[in-house]
């Protein structure tokens, strides 16, 4: 079998010769650090992002089959224009005696960026405030037009489908993540009680937008293996969303582009939500996604277990692999891989480091795990 093949029988209950084994990402502190060990040169992470060439060169190097970004690529190459088209122009907008500056992003966003810190910036101020900054700046930007495709790519991709030997999804972008990128989590929180009107008209336009870039990809022809929606809408305390108003306003629009994607035979539906998800699954569960990644074990032990138990094996799930054992010893990977042999045997689940490996991971711990992983999950 080959990878492709692996993916989509262990999430269809399928016989399969032994697991895919799946990657996440690095952090760029990570990286600088296997170049210093020696592990990786300059040369091989110099521009190195997230599904290109490098990072799959990387990824096999390591052990991986497949990482996340080969299996959902959320078209890093610019093959497709993202949901706000043309982006803002990014540019610096001050800097500051310590090395950190302001610049405005391609959301419209003005961020703090602090010299040598990867984490997620500081948002200091946002484009998005009321009707008069959404009707000026956003909704121009969120037309659909053919000019959002690569047409050559495209048809390249369908040309490749047959003797592709790894997965390959259509990310069907965001109905509610990106907007609350736009915003921030206080600015969408407040639109609501301040404008309800413009709180459904926003959501309602992306949603259309997003099935109109979907069924058009769609008509491209290519075999894709999977459907994949990225939101991010949840910390480790719940939601950022009330659930209920989630359900009513942003659910319908789930449901058309879950039958407009499974009328074309594809049949894994994932979404990709960070933080404790439990109080959203309802709304994607029965608006026909069926797959949840990446089931953060964090501080609150998420686990497929609990869901699969509530909701049956239509609940499918990629990820809840602790990525901290790599920091560890032999014993820590060992042990994961036990607490992990439980639920791979339930079916429909695919382990996969529940986010980017951090700057402690040890290189051969990783390349152990990954030959660990294939001899334990072999038939």
């Amino acid at each position: 079998m080959n990878n492709r093949q692996r993916f989509k029988a262990v999430l269809n209950y399928e016989p399969y010769d032994r697991l895919p084994i799946m990657g996440f990402g690095y952090w760029s502190e990570l990286l600088d650090k296997w170049v210093r060990e020696g592990h990786l040169t300059s040369e091989e992470i110099e521009g190195i992002h997230d599904g290109c060439p490098k990072d799959t060169a990387l990824s096999k190097k390591l052990g991986f089959d497949i990482t996340f970004w080969s299996a959902w690529p959320r078209h890093a190459d610019h093959s497709v224009a993202p949901l706000l088209h043309p982006p803002f122009e990014s540019n610096v907008l001050k800097e500051y005696p310590d090395g950190s500056r302001e610049r405005l992003d391609g959301n419209g966003v003005v961020i703090l960026e602090k010299k040598g810190v990867s984490a997620i910036p500081y948002e200091v101020r946002h484009t998005l405030i009321d009707r008069s900054s959404w009707e000026e700046h956003y909704l121009p930007r969120l037309q659909y037009s053919e000019e959002r495709f690569d047409q050559a790519h495209m048809l390249k991709l369908a040309k490749e489908s047959e003797k592709r030997d790894y997965p390959l999804g259509l990310f069907c972008l965001s109905l509610f993540g990106e907007i609350r990128n736009w915003m921030g989590v206080e600015g969408i929180s407040y639109l609501y009680a301040d404008d309800e009107d413009l709180y459904k008209e926003i959501i309602d336009t992306v949603g259309n937008l997003t099935f109109k870039y979907t069924k058009r990809m769609l008509e491209f022809d290519i075999q894709f293996d999977s459907g994949f929606f990225w939101e991010d809408i949840c910390f480790k305390n719940g939601p950022l969303v009330i659930p209920s108003v989630f359900d009513e306003l942003v659910g319908p629009h789930y449901r058309k582009i879950t039958d407009l994607v499974k009328s074309h035979g594809i049949n894994i539906i994932m979404l990709d939500c960070d933080g404790v998800i439990d109080s959203l699954i309802p709304t994607w569960f029965n608006n026909g996604v069926n797959t949840m990644f990446p089931i953060e074990v964090g501080t609150w032990g998420a686990s497929i277990l609990p869901w699969r138990e509530k909701y049956g094996k239509e609940l499918r799930g990629v990820g809840g692999m602790n990525k901290m054992v790599l920091s560890y010893d032999r014993a820590a990977v060992d042990a994961e891989i036990e607490r992990l042999k439980p639920l791979v045997e339930l079916g429909g689940y695919l382990p996969c480091p529940d986010h980017r490996l951090p700057p402690e991971t040890k290189w051969e711990l990783v390349q152990y795990y990954c030959d660990k992983m294939k001899k334990t999950f072999s038939s």
